[in-house]
């Protein structure tokens, strides 16, 4: 009897398992939030609904491609909690994230998309101590690391997987060969300048239709986009991203996707729409305005591009 118990105790005391929901080898087509979900998941094809931990799959396909669209959750934790969780829970061939994000390179404006070709943390940092010889990190500084902004010296990220060892991250890189086929289709691609209408109502609170962009956004391929649990609208700290990363754009979940994505060597690829530009706005942040323009933006291009995929 005393075993029998002691057998129950232990059976309740091991974590289990996490269970396959899904089966069939799909590409995650992840989103952020609402207006960036409203963007693609129309497009979904014979959609069949999974909920786990408060979120939405849903599989289905998308020009006949085998897909999965989710919803990452807003900022770095969610973003890399949600990542594992899909990647525990279903059979997943890529990772193609869509959503807009803070322009910071100069020559970018609202309603571009681009595909930066690494990811950076930028406020994974050493906090320095003031001294009467200027700043002092607590920790010696890495000759590759990118330049302090006052007090906050990067570290970068240690990382590794099961074909690399641990080492120092500054940028993680996306998938080659997917960034190959992003630049085939950036060639074949027309954004769009005004959305006819706006997007499903009660998607977010300030979906109401965008103003026509006087300019034609354009599709660029490359560079670095850096993230961090921050809402940045700051022209100075924009500056210091542009120099110090060489960053084009930033959000809040895209380099913790990619951090996950290359622990677990699953390929993964960022396409981003520039909805404000973090700062660097003549007037106020110009997000609300332009989050739904932006939104439909990088999701016609993740279209044309899940379209390419191979088989």
């Amino acid at each position: 009897m005393r075993r029998a118990i002691l057998a129950l105790l232990l059976l309740a005391a091991t974590p289990a398992a996490a269970e396959t929901i899904d089966r069939t080898p799909r590409t995650v087509v992840m989103t952020a939030f609402p207006p960036e979900f409203a963007a693609l998941v129309s497009s979904v094809k014979a959609p069949k609904r999974y909920t786990r931990n408060g979120l939405t799959f849903v599989a289905g396909t998308i020009a006949g491609k085998p897909v999965l669209l989710m919803q990452s959750g807003v900022s770095m934790v969610n973003a890399a909690m949600n990542t594992q969780l899909v990647l525990d829970r279903f059979t997943v061939k890529r990772i193609v994230f869509s959503g807009i994000a803070g322009g910071v390179d100069p020559g970018l404006t609202i309603g571009d998309v681009v595909v930066p070709q690494d990811w950076a943390q930028y406020l994974e940092v050493s906090f320095a101590r003031k001294t009467a010889d200027g700043w002092v990190a607590p920790e010696a500084v890495d000759k590759e690391a990118p330049a302090p902004f006052g007090m906050m010296f990067p570290r970068g990220v240690r990382l590794g997987n099961a074909a690399e060892p641990v080492r120092r991250h500054y940028t993680i890189g996306v998938d080659p060969k997917l960034l190959a086929l992003a630049r085939t289709v950036a060639g074949t691609a027309t954004l769009r300048r005004c959305l006819a209408r706006p997007l499903a109502a009660a998607t977010h609170e300030a979906m109401a239709a965008s103003p026509c962009l006087a300019h034609q956004p354009k599709v660029v391929v490359g560079g670095t986009g850096v993230s961090a649990g921050v809402f940045a609208d700051n022209a100075e700290f924009r500056d210091y991203l542009s120099a110090a990363y060489k960053a084009r754009v930033l959000d809040m979940e895209s380099a913790a996707v990619a951090q996950v994505a290359y622990a677990n060597r699953t390929p993964v690829i960022v396409f981003r729409s520039l909805s404000d530009l973090a700062g660097g706005d003549a007037g106020a942040n110009q997000m609300n305005t332009f989050m739904a323009l932006a939104s439909v933006n990088s999701a016609d291009v993740v279209r044309a591009f899940v379209a390419a995929l191979p088989d």
